[in-house]
Protein backbone atom coordinates (compact mmCIF):
# COMPACT_ATOMS: atom_id res chain seq x y z
CA UNK A 1 0.00 0.00 0.00
CA UNK A 2 1.19 3.51 -0.83
CA UNK A 3 0.34 6.99 0.35
CA UNK A 4 -1.14 9.35 -2.24
CA UNK A 5 -1.43 13.12 -1.86
CA UNK A 6 -3.50 15.37 -4.11
CA UNK A 7 -1.47 18.57 -4.40
CA UNK A 8 -2.22 19.95 -7.88
CA UNK A 9 -4.57 22.79 -6.94
CA UNK A 10 -3.85 26.51 -7.11
CA UNK A 11 -5.56 27.56 -3.85
CA UNK A 12 -6.38 31.05 -5.07
CA UNK A 13 -8.06 32.04 -1.78
CA UNK A 14 -4.69 31.69 -0.04
CA UNK A 15 -2.88 34.36 -2.03
CA UNK A 16 -0.26 35.80 -1.75
CA UNK A 17 1.22 32.48 -0.52
CA UNK A 18 -0.14 30.66 -3.55
CA UNK A 19 1.22 33.17 -6.02
CA UNK A 20 4.28 30.91 -6.10
CA UNK A 21 3.32 27.81 -4.06
CA UNK A 22 0.74 25.04 -4.39
CA UNK A 23 -1.70 24.96 -1.51
CA UNK A 24 0.01 21.89 -0.03
CA UNK A 25 3.19 23.92 0.58
CA UNK A 26 1.62 26.98 2.18
CA UNK A 27 3.56 27.45 5.44
CA UNK A 28 1.84 26.61 8.70
CA UNK A 29 4.98 27.52 10.59
CA UNK A 30 8.57 28.26 9.54
CA UNK A 31 9.34 24.61 8.73
CA UNK A 32 5.97 22.97 8.23
CA UNK A 33 3.36 22.74 5.47
CA UNK A 34 0.39 20.41 5.05
CA UNK A 35 2.56 18.23 2.83
CA UNK A 36 5.16 17.96 5.59
CA UNK A 37 2.51 16.91 8.10
CA UNK A 38 0.97 14.37 5.73
CA UNK A 39 4.30 12.77 4.86
CA UNK A 40 5.17 12.55 8.55
CA UNK A 41 1.84 10.84 9.22
CA UNK A 42 2.32 8.38 6.37
CA UNK A 43 5.83 7.49 7.52
CA UNK A 44 4.57 7.03 11.09
CA UNK A 45 2.16 4.28 9.95
CA UNK A 46 4.72 2.61 7.68
CA UNK A 47 3.68 4.08 4.32
CA UNK A 48 7.06 5.09 2.93
CA UNK A 49 6.24 4.87 -0.79
CA UNK A 50 4.27 8.04 -1.55
CA UNK A 51 2.94 9.52 -4.79
CA UNK A 52 2.03 13.19 -5.08
CA UNK A 53 -0.25 14.46 -7.82
CA UNK A 54 1.19 17.83 -8.83
CA UNK A 55 0.08 20.52 -11.24
CA UNK A 56 0.03 24.18 -10.28
CA UNK A 57 3.51 25.34 -9.17
CA UNK A 58 4.76 21.75 -9.45
CA UNK A 59 8.34 23.00 -9.50
CA UNK A 60 8.03 24.07 -5.86
CA UNK A 61 7.41 20.44 -4.87
CA UNK A 62 10.07 19.22 -7.29
CA UNK A 63 12.57 21.55 -5.62
CA UNK A 64 11.80 20.10 -2.18
CA UNK A 65 11.62 16.46 -3.28
CA UNK A 66 15.03 15.27 -2.04
CA UNK A 67 14.73 17.21 1.21
CA UNK A 68 11.28 15.75 1.90
CA UNK A 69 12.48 12.23 1.14
CA UNK A 70 15.39 12.63 3.52
CA UNK A 71 13.43 14.34 6.29
CA UNK A 72 10.58 11.81 6.42
CA UNK A 73 12.29 8.64 5.19
CA UNK A 74 9.96 8.28 2.21
CA UNK A 75 10.36 7.70 -1.51
CA UNK A 76 8.37 10.16 -3.60
CA UNK A 77 6.89 9.72 -7.05
CA UNK A 78 5.40 12.78 -8.75
CA UNK A 79 2.33 12.32 -10.96
CA UNK A 80 1.66 15.26 -13.27
CA UNK A 81 -1.83 16.66 -13.85
CA UNK A 82 -1.78 18.58 -17.13
CA UNK A 83 -5.22 20.10 -16.49
CA UNK A 84 -4.66 21.38 -12.95
CA UNK A 85 -5.59 24.98 -13.78
CA UNK A 86 -8.61 24.03 -15.87
CA UNK A 87 -10.30 21.00 -14.31
CA UNK A 88 -11.32 19.84 -10.85
CA UNK A 89 -9.89 17.03 -8.77
CA UNK A 90 -11.88 14.09 -10.17
CA UNK A 91 -9.46 14.29 -13.08
CA UNK A 92 -6.54 14.92 -10.73
CA UNK A 93 -7.12 11.68 -8.85
CA UNK A 94 -7.74 9.80 -12.11
CA UNK A 95 -4.26 10.87 -13.25
CA UNK A 96 -2.86 8.50 -10.59
CA UNK A 97 -5.01 5.55 -11.73
CA UNK A 98 -2.02 3.39 -12.64
CA UNK A 99 -1.08 3.34 -8.94
CA UNK A 100 -4.49 2.33 -7.57
CA UNK A 101 -3.71 -1.38 -7.88
CA UNK A 102 -1.12 -1.11 -5.11
CA UNK A 103 -3.79 0.01 -2.67
CA UNK A 104 -3.51 3.49 -1.24
CA UNK A 105 -4.21 5.82 1.59
CA UNK A 106 -5.32 9.01 -0.14
CA UNK A 107 -5.01 12.41 1.55
CA UNK A 108 -6.09 15.78 0.23
CA UNK A 109 -3.16 18.19 0.13
CA UNK A 110 -5.02 20.79 2.19
CA UNK A 111 -6.15 18.78 5.23
CA UNK A 112 -4.34 19.19 8.56
CA UNK A 113 -5.12 16.18 10.71
CA UNK A 114 -3.51 14.00 13.39
CA UNK A 115 -1.94 10.63 12.59
CA UNK A 116 -4.80 9.01 14.52
CA UNK A 117 -6.86 9.38 11.32
CA UNK A 118 -4.43 7.16 9.38
CA UNK A 119 -4.49 4.65 12.22
CA UNK A 120 -8.29 4.65 12.22
CA UNK A 121 -8.46 3.94 8.49
CA UNK A 122 -5.86 1.17 8.62
CA UNK A 123 -7.56 -0.45 11.59
CA UNK A 124 -10.88 -0.45 9.70
CA UNK A 125 -9.53 -2.74 6.96
CA UNK A 126 -10.94 -6.21 6.47
CA UNK A 127 -14.36 -7.89 6.23
CA UNK A 128 -14.44 -7.20 2.49
CA UNK A 129 -14.26 -3.42 2.80
CA UNK A 130 -12.79 -1.99 -0.39
CA UNK A 131 -13.07 1.78 0.05
CA UNK A 132 -13.19 3.43 3.49
CA UNK A 133 -13.75 7.15 4.06
CA UNK A 134 -12.56 9.01 7.15
CA UNK A 135 -15.72 10.53 8.63
CA UNK A 136 -16.17 13.22 11.26
CA UNK A 137 -19.51 12.41 12.86
CA UNK A 138 -18.98 14.88 15.72
CA UNK A 139 -18.58 18.27 14.04
CA UNK A 140 -21.62 20.54 13.50
CA UNK A 141 -22.20 20.81 9.76
CA UNK A 142 -22.96 23.74 7.47
CA UNK A 143 -23.34 24.24 3.73
CA UNK A 144 -19.69 24.07 2.61
CA UNK A 145 -18.78 20.67 4.08
CA UNK A 146 -18.53 17.47 2.01
CA UNK A 147 -21.41 15.65 3.67
CA UNK A 148 -22.11 11.92 3.73
CA UNK A 149 -25.17 9.76 4.28
CA UNK A 150 -24.17 6.25 5.35
CA UNK A 151 -26.11 3.23 6.52
CA UNK A 152 -24.98 -0.16 7.79
CA UNK A 153 -27.11 -1.85 5.14
CA UNK A 154 -25.92 0.04 2.06
CA UNK A 155 -22.76 1.88 3.05
CA UNK A 156 -22.38 5.37 1.59
CA UNK A 157 -25.60 6.38 -0.12
CA UNK A 158 -24.82 10.04 -0.82
CA UNK A 159 -21.69 12.19 -0.72
CA UNK A 160 -22.05 15.84 -1.71
CA UNK A 161 -21.85 19.37 -0.42
CA UNK A 162 -25.38 19.89 -1.77
CA UNK A 163 -27.25 18.32 1.11
CA UNK A 164 -29.14 19.55 4.13
CA UNK A 165 -26.70 19.30 7.05
CA UNK A 166 -29.36 17.72 9.25
CA UNK A 167 -29.65 14.80 6.81
CA UNK A 168 -25.97 13.87 6.94
CA UNK A 169 -24.25 11.16 8.95
CA UNK A 170 -21.12 13.29 9.06
CA UNK A 171 -18.41 15.02 7.04
CA UNK A 172 -15.82 13.38 4.82
CA UNK A 173 -12.52 14.93 5.89
CA UNK A 174 -10.44 14.23 2.79
CA UNK A 175 -8.76 10.90 3.58
CA UNK A 176 -9.68 7.56 2.02
CA UNK A 177 -8.29 4.06 2.18
CA UNK A 178 -8.61 2.22 -1.14
CA UNK A 179 -7.87 -1.49 -1.36
CA UNK A 180 -6.35 -2.97 -4.56
CA UNK A 181 -9.62 -4.79 -5.31
CA UNK A 182 -11.35 -1.42 -5.84
CA UNK A 183 -8.76 -0.04 -8.28
CA UNK A 184 -10.48 -0.81 -11.57
CA UNK A 185 -13.94 0.28 -10.40
CA UNK A 186 -12.62 3.52 -8.96
CA UNK A 187 -10.63 4.43 -12.07
CA UNK A 188 -13.64 3.80 -14.29
CA UNK A 189 -15.99 5.81 -12.05
CA UNK A 190 -13.57 8.75 -11.99
CA UNK A 191 -13.26 8.68 -15.78
CA UNK A 192 -17.04 8.68 -16.15
CA UNK A 193 -17.20 11.60 -13.71
CA UNK A 194 -14.68 13.94 -15.32
CA UNK A 195 -15.86 13.08 -18.82
CA UNK A 196 -19.38 14.08 -17.77
CA UNK A 197 -18.15 17.37 -16.28
CA UNK A 198 -14.44 18.17 -15.73
CA UNK A 199 -15.41 20.56 -12.91
CA UNK A 200 -16.61 17.73 -10.68
CA UNK A 201 -14.90 16.53 -7.50
CA UNK A 202 -13.44 13.06 -6.98
CA UNK A 203 -16.13 12.64 -4.34
CA UNK A 204 -18.57 12.75 -7.26
CA UNK A 205 -16.68 9.70 -8.48
CA UNK A 206 -17.47 8.03 -5.16
CA UNK A 207 -21.13 8.90 -5.74
CA UNK A 208 -20.86 7.31 -9.18
CA UNK A 209 -19.59 4.15 -7.53
CA UNK A 210 -22.45 4.18 -5.01
CA UNK A 211 -24.93 4.69 -7.84
CA UNK A 212 -23.49 1.60 -9.52
CA UNK A 213 -24.13 -0.42 -6.38
CA UNK A 214 -20.50 -0.55 -5.23
CA UNK A 215 -20.26 -0.37 -1.46
CA UNK A 216 -18.23 2.38 0.21
CA UNK A 217 -17.68 2.28 3.96
CA UNK A 218 -16.76 4.89 6.55
CA UNK A 219 -14.50 4.98 9.59
CA UNK A 220 -15.53 7.55 12.24
CA UNK A 221 -12.46 9.44 13.44
CA UNK A 222 -13.85 10.49 16.81
CA UNK A 223 -13.39 13.93 18.32
CA UNK A 224 -10.12 15.20 16.85
CA UNK A 225 -8.77 18.59 15.79
CA UNK A 226 -8.46 18.91 12.02
CA UNK A 227 -9.11 21.52 9.35
CA UNK A 228 -9.36 21.77 5.59
CA UNK A 229 -7.40 24.86 4.54
CA UNK A 230 -9.34 26.79 1.91
CA UNK A 231 -8.75 30.38 3.04
CA UNK A 232 -6.79 32.51 5.49
CA UNK A 233 -9.19 31.85 8.38
CA UNK A 234 -8.64 28.11 7.89
CA UNK A 235 -4.89 28.68 7.79
CA UNK A 236 -5.08 30.51 11.11
CA UNK A 237 -6.99 27.55 12.57
CA UNK A 238 -4.34 25.15 11.23
CA UNK A 239 -1.67 27.17 12.97
CA UNK A 240 -3.60 26.94 16.24
CA UNK A 241 -3.79 23.15 15.87
CA UNK A 242 -0.14 22.65 14.91
CA UNK A 243 1.38 25.35 17.13
CA UNK A 244 -0.90 25.73 20.18
CA UNK A 245 0.00 28.64 22.41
Amino acid sequence: MIGLVLAAGAGRRLRPYTDTLPKALVPIDAKTSVLDLTLANFASVGLTDVAIVVGYAAEAIEDRRKELESRYGVTLELVYNDKALEWNNAYSLWCARDLFGQGMLLANGDTVHPVSVEHTLLEARGDGRRIILALDAEKPLADEEMKVIWSAEKGVERITKLMEPADATGEYIGLTLVEPAAAEDLADALRTTWERDPNLYYEDGYQELANRGRRIDVAPIGRVDWVEIDNHDDLARAREIVCPS
